[in-house]
């Protein structure tokens, strides 16, 4: 088994300990309909669009910031790094 599988494997025991103490039950329960599974999903996967659009606005706002500092420091004899804080 590759490190990566073995990465995901152990995430997915972390996140089930964390879901039982959390929560008190885990995914063998069954006091739940299909409409109710299938909302938990759609909530969870609503999360996941949020935070991928968290990620892209954070590397779209890094990326203009970058080609800023780098178009204005072009004809700059110092050491651009300088000015980052």
């Amino acid at each position: 088994m590759d490190s990566i599988v073995k990465s995901i494997i152990n995430k997915f025991t972390e996140r089930s300990k964390f879901g039982k103490e959390k929560y008190g039950t885990d995914l063998d329960r069954d006091d739940l309909s299909v409409l109710e599974w299938l909302t938990h999903l759609q909530e969870e996967l609503m999360d996941g669009i949020l935070y991928a659009e968290k990620l892209k606005q954070v590397l779209l706002l890094n990326k203009e910031y970058k080609h800023h500092f780098e178009k204005s420091t072009s004809n700059s004899k110092e050491d651009p790094t300088d000015k980052v804080t």
